[in-house]
């Protein structure tokens, strides 16, 4: 048995690293179909299609009242977004943070960030009440998101004359390469490849995280520590390779959307939504350290964003690889 659930784990990572690069061609080529900006695509749809494993698990998780791992798969996910995906995202290609998000997508991670503290440590649990304030909050946000999303993509309509020359694209050298080329001009296989390529995204995210859960348990390691790690970091996958075929394709306003929008949908939505089916336990102090990590990683990030003049280096990757190293090495030495 466990050697079947370690080649489904396989078989998942397989399904992920295929359909993000599909997910990302599809979602990049609506964006200039419709001319609306790729980071709005990353805040929403992208992120929303990644985050999903995190919502299929953590709700699970609430169900049946196992809300170590529901909580601890938001904060830890949440956690290994910034630190590790971004920080590798980084490392790989420098990520410019386009200034819009100063002022409305890193302010809310870090109102999101502060509010699930506040709210958990308030009534040592997440419960109804405290879902329906991170859903509303959430609902706030995706109307301001969309309202500047229609004035970005009125300005870009003014502005769209980029010579084709800019355009330089590599000559697909096969009969296939030429097939696809020539179907990714057609909007209707854009969201065809997009919506499969989202499907295995999302279909070996959680393959892979049921998979790791499995071995995970078969060697007797806490419930807390399986949400913060396996769980959070398996259905943390997505992004991770999302965001890092993003950035290898030079989608890069992808790759960092994707990760701030992933955040705030774990908290408002996958955190709230959970919390309507059974309170989330916050433990004291060990979900409060968690909660004040993944605030920490979101600060980090903000004063990366600013010391690299708007722009995350190898040198901002590696503190956060660090960051996060240290982080893991603080779980497996002094909690469990």
């Amino acid at each position: 048995m466990l050697y079947l659930w370690i080649f489904l784990l396989i078989v998942g990572f397989a399904l992920l690293v295929k359909g993000a690069d599909w997910f990302v061609d599809g979602a990049a080529g609506i964006a200039e179909k419709c001319r609306i900006s790729p980071l709005v695509i990353g805040l929403t749809v992208v992120a929303f299609g990644t985050s999903a494993p995190e919502l299929a698990v953590s709700v699970a998780a609430a169900i049946k009242h196992s809300t170590g791992i529901a909580i601890g798969n938001v904060l830890g996910s949440n956690i290994a977004n910034i630190l590790l995906i971004l920080g590798i995202s980084s490392l790989i290609r420098t990520l410019p943070v386009k200034k819009n998000s100063f002022f409305l997508d890193i302010p809310v991670l870090l109102l999101a960030s502060a509010l699930i503290i506040g709210l958990g440590v308030w009534g040592s649990a997440l419960a109804w009440w405290d879902g329906l304030i991170l859903i509303a909050v959430f609902a706030v946000y995706m109307v301001l998101l969309f309202l500047n999303a229609r004035r970005e993509q009125r300005q870009t309509a003014l502005e769209h004359t980029m010579p084709e020359g800019k355009r330089e694209e590599k000559q697909p050298k096969t009969a296939f390469g030429k097939w696809m080329r020539a179907m990714m001009e057609r909007t209707w296989f854009l969201i065809l490849l997009t919506l499969v390529g989202l499907g295995m995204v999302v279909g070996g995210g959680t393959l892979l995280v049921e998979a790791a859960k499995f071995i995970a348990n078969y060697f007797d390691v806490p419930e807390d520590i399986i949400g913060l790690t396996v769980v959070a970091i398996g259905t943390s996958l997505p992004e991770l390779v999302t965001s890092a075929v993003a950035a290898a394709k030079g989608e890069t306003d992808i790759a960092v959307g994707n990760i701030i929008g992933s955040n705030i949908f774990n908290i408002f939505l996958v955190a709230g939504v959970s919390s309507l089916f059974w309170p989330l336990a916050f433990d004291y102090p060990n979900n409060l350290i968690d909660g004040l990590v993944a605030l920490g990683a979101a600060v980090l990030f903000l004063i990366c964003a600013l010391a690299g003049r708007r722009k995350l280096g190898k040198i901002a990757g590696a503190v956060m690889l660090l960051s996060f190293a240290g982080y893991y090495t603080y779980l497996f030495l002094v909690r469990i």
